[in-house]
């Protein structure tokens, strides 16, 4: 069964938040002067359990769902993950399963999500040079360790794509040096716009590096040749190093939107529905999947209603939205990005 929207976009893609917490205060998604030590994250029993996601997973595959990302927070937190990963791997239907995570805990995991099934993961790395990294991290983490973690991961047979959010004045003097790092290690590299998720990551239209200009740049060291999307709704546009198999990617929902292809929902991690990144709101589906009294069609049928009427197309929108009155957006840290 396939299902679409007002604009005819189906629901392919679905990424599920295991948790709202993590070990960084990264400046453009959990600055730590709005996530302090007396921040109020989600208490366990909020948290959506591994048979509710099992079962919601489930039912967004029978709805035409392909892709699986396991998002946070940082998703590594969420005790005895590789187990939720396995679980959702052998579900039918599902044919690609993926992990984002900031990379910390990722060296003591590796082995164990290989073993799962994993086949791919996304790191977040926005600089090779600690005091950038400390810096953006909030919370001076050295960048030698995730780089040991990555290096781990590689080991363990997992498939490696680094996720770099360029901001101007900030760390966009590491283009080229983690370019260059990506290349000699065989990782996949993705620059990421600096976007304006939420609304505590301090975004202004002066702190984005338009993805042409990044490129404009890598091609001073790198030749370079795009690569047809390998399906409608690839979020990246993809280039190869001429005369090599490696790539690099640019995300670019500032400069150039991709909403008319976009076929992504997410799921927080108390159960709640986004169609948008740049959602105000969510629908619940915990209430839903925790009431005995209403079966599995029910909410099945429940859900597809809401995909048929959706109509998001807020980077398409962002100019016109924003001379509106200001609507709170969820946090990217609430749903994963």
């Amino acid at each position: 069964m396939t299902i679409k929207d007002t604009l005819k976009r189906p629901l392919r893609d679905l990424r599920i938040s295991v948790m709202d917490q993590c070990n960084l205060r990264c400046t453009y998604c959990m600055p730590k002067e709005v996530f302090g030590a007396d921040y109020a994250f989600l208490p366990s029993e909020k948290l959506l359990t591994f048979d509710e996601i099992e079962d919601l997973v489930r039912i967004f595959s029978s709805l035409g769902v392909k892709k699986i990302r396991i998002t946070g927070g940082e998703p590594l937190l969420r005790k005895e993950l590789p187990q939720l990963i396995e679980r959702i791997i052998s579900i039918q239907g599902i044919e690609d399963v993926a992990l984002t995570t900031n990379g910390i805990l990722l060296g003591h995991y590796a082995k164990q999500l290989k073993e799962a099934g994993l086949k791919r993961i996304n790191v977040s790395l926005d600089s090779l040079n600690s005091t950038t990294y400390g810096q953006m991290n909030g919370r001076k983490f050295p960048v030698e360790r995730v780089l040991k973690s990555i290096e781990q991961a590689a080991a363990a047979g997992l498939h490696i794509k680094i996720n770099m959010v360029v901001q101007r004045g900030v760390n966009d003097g590491d283009i080229l040096p983690l370019a260059k790092y990506c290349f000699e290690k065989g990782y996949t590299l993705r620059f990421i716009e600096f976007m304006d998720v939420g609304n505590t990551n301090s975004w202004n239209l002066e702190k984005v590096v338009p993805s042409r200009e990044i490129l404009n740049t890598l091609q001073e060291m790198f030749p370079l040749e795009p690569i047809n999307p390998k399906y409608i709704g690839e979020v990246a546009k993809r280039y190869r190093y001429k005369n090599t198999d490696k790539e690099v990617g640019f995300i670019s929902s500032i400069t150039e939107s991709f909403c008319s292809t976009c076929n992504r929902a997410r799921i927080s991690a108390d159960g709640k529905l986004y169609t948008c990144l740049f959602a105000t709101e969510g629908t619940d589906l915990v209430g839903k999947i925790r009431d005995e009294a209403l079966a599995n069609k029910e909410l099945t049928d429940f859900i597809s209603e809401l995909w048929n009427k959706r109509e998001d197309r807020y980077s398409d929108q962002r100019v016109e939205l924003s001379k509106q009155p200001s609507k709170q957006k969820i946090e990217m840290s609430y749903i994963g990005g």
